[in-house]
């Protein structure tokens, strides 16, 4: 006799974001795994809205959301500087919790928000979809195999164009700036391929002189084994999202590491002393990978006490090095 399929799980969503409306909560709609339930947002009028475009309740606010019984878990997309404040309150609810990255705005938030959820056996994850694109196993695959011989450097960028002068990522009490917002994607980018143990050797912000706000970075970590790894960040450039390691035999680049859309075929080349290798790799939808592990672990329970939740405070810990050690460059 066949079992009988699994009832969705209920979601809930705080925040009324860009990346909500255009990413996530249209990807959540289509998959079988989950339904929307209810959405809560800084103003009862964008709930409104929210709710009328995806068919759900409109909450008038993020604790009327939290206390409603039918729903599983929770989607935080609150300014980053809420980040922490909701994805606690979340669990305090019990609810497991999906959050935007980061994961706070310090290690120590990242830290309290997973002992947090290791001892309410809630699964907390942060949305940092790329992790969850097969594009970067396949890199691991080649390194491993000794394609490239010894590495020895790691480069990494994510850089984007300058945004509307009233976009929140310029707002520092807002947790704007540019090392929350993109610096933190080659800083994952590094540990993934790297290993734990990285270290800040040297950092440079470029900051608007009227708040001290950072608008774009370079960082050098150094990884337990000697590998140096060379970063780029920032809101001043033209659009970048890459990522190469090299080794002593070869060098293999990600041309569309951080932000694939789901229908592009990734491309890696691999170069070696005498020949050029493109590898094109089928499309994968990240984000759906990602939400479908977030599933998974929400109906096996208690999993958050082993969850990867080390990447994420060490992820953390290194943003705070580099606002201790960045020498700062101030710009109009």
């Amino acid at each position: 006799m066949t079992a009988p399929a699994a009832r969705p799980l209920r979601l809930g969503a705080i925040g009324t974001s860009s990346i909500a409306w255009r990413r996530v909560l249209p990807t959540v709609t289509r998959m079988p795994q989950w339904d929307l339930v209810a959405v809560a947002g800084r103003t009862a009028k964008k709930a409104a809205l929210f709710a009328e475009h995806f068919e759900c309740a409109a909450e008038d606010d993020a604790e009327s959301l939290l206390a409603r019984p039918d729903i599983d878990a929770v989607y935080v997309s609150t300014p980053t500087a809420l980040h922490h404040a909701w994805a606690e309150r979340a669990l305090r609810a019990g609810k497991h919790v999906l959050v935007e990255k980061p994961i706070g705005t310090t290690a120590e938030e990242a830290r309290s928000l997973c002992a947090l959820a290791a001892e309410r056996g809630l699964t907390l994850r942060e949305n940092f979809m790329f992790l969850h694109h097969p594009q970067h196993a396949r890199v691991r695959e080649l390194v491993d195999g000794g394609r490239l011989g010894r590495p020895a450097a790691f480069r990494a960028a994510f850089c984007i164009p300058p945004l509307p002068d009233e976009d929140i990522r310029y707002d520092a009490r807002l947790g704007g700036g540019a090392l929350l917002d993109v610096g933190v994607y080659p800083l994952r980018a590094a540990a993934l391929l790297l290993g734990p143990g990285l270290e800040v050797a040297g950092a440079t912000l470029r900051t608007r002189a009227r708040d001290g706000l950072d608008l774009s970075g370079q960082v050098l970590l150094v990884s337990p084994s000697g590998v140096l790894a060379e970063l780029a960040f920032g809101f001043e450039h033209a659009y970048a999202s890459v990522y190469t390691v090299w080794g002593d035999r070869g060098r293999l680049t990600v041309t569309r590491a951080f932000t694939p859309p789901p229908a592009h075929q990734p491309l890696l080349i691999l170069e070696e002393q005498d020949r050029e290798e493109r590898l094109t790799l089928p499309a994968a939808d990240q984000l759906m990978l990602l939400l479908e592990e977030f599933a998974a672990s929400v109906r096996t329970g208690g999993e958050a006490a082993t969850g990867p939740h080390a990447a994420d405070v060490a992820t953390m810990e290194l943003v705070d090095a580099i606002r201790t050690t960045a020498r700062r460059v101030e710009v109009c």
